[in-house]
């Protein structure tokens, strides 16, 4: 009888904990919040000229670009922002990447460029309006090289998935130490968003877990970078949200 009292006293107090919690939430949402709305979509963005577009068809790649199927690379994993790029692009090399990164630069438009991995990305973060995607899965080559020793690691493309690394990391009897619990997302993806899963509070999250990062810089540059060599930029990639360089292979 005592412990049905104190399940009833507990429940209450629960229920009283949430009405509080939920006051507390509700009264830090902005009253005219429009949850349906697309506010990127409402600001005018200036279209290139058709000689830039033109141009980007002409640049010599190993891969290609697109201007017309491009709806897969118009909405982000919530659903919520739809935003239409004018091209993508389909790298099979970092070069291509470096290549059309350069081209913008030097060009008179204001071109905007997002990488996107497996597009599991919120808030339009992956998604470029009017501008350039990179689909960077077309970058994936397979060619991952795994590092047996005393420390023991992985070399692999930006765009390779986690579950195709942990397919051939088991072969040597090894694992990354750190994941995602959803793998099929690029390394790219992961390592731009912190990484942090189940495994972080032991091994602490994928970024901290990283030697060596090859990266395609706003300028077309391509750097190798750790936490020895260029370690600004390392430390700015790593949890970065993409805004400091294209991760195109990691170690």
């Amino acid at each position: 009888m005592g412990l049905t009292s104190s399940l009833r006293f507990h429940r209450r107090n629960n229920k009283t904990f949430l009405r509080i919690f939920m006051i507390l939430v509700l009264s830090c949402i902005p009253g005219r919040t429009n949850l349906c709305s697309n506010p990127s979509l409402s600001t005018p963005i200036d279209l290139p000229p058709s000689d830039t577009l033109s141009s980007l068809d002409s640049l010599d790649l190993e891969g290609y670009i697109t201007f017309h199927d491009v709806h897969n690379a118009s909405k982000d994993f919530g659903n919520r922002y739809h935003l239409p790029p004018l091209a993508i692009l389909h790298p099979k090399s970092v070069s291509d990447i470096s290549t059309v990164m350069r081209h913008i630069v030097r060009s008179t438009s204001n071109l905007t460029v997002a990488a996107r991995g497996h597009g599991h990305s919120l808030q339009g973060q992956a998604l470029a309006h009017q501008g350039v995607v990179i689909n960077m899965e077309s970058l994936r080559s397979h060619d991952i090289k795994i590092y047996k020793g005393k420390q023991p690691y992985v070399d692999v493309s930006g765009g390779e998935l986690w579950i195709n690394i942990l397919r051939e990391t088991l072969k040597y009897g090894l694992s990354p130490k750190s994941w995602t619990d959803y793998l099929h997302l690029t390394v790219g993806g992961t390592l731009s968003n912190a990484g942090i899963s189940g495994q972080a509070f032991k091994h602490g999250p994928q970024i901290n877990n990283v030697y060596q990062l090859e990266i395609v810089t706003g300028k077309g540059e391509v750097v190798t970078c750790s936490e020895k060599r260029n370690s600004e930029l390392f430390q700015s990639v790593l949890g970065g949200l993409g805004q400091f360089g294209i991760i195109t292979r990691a170690r």
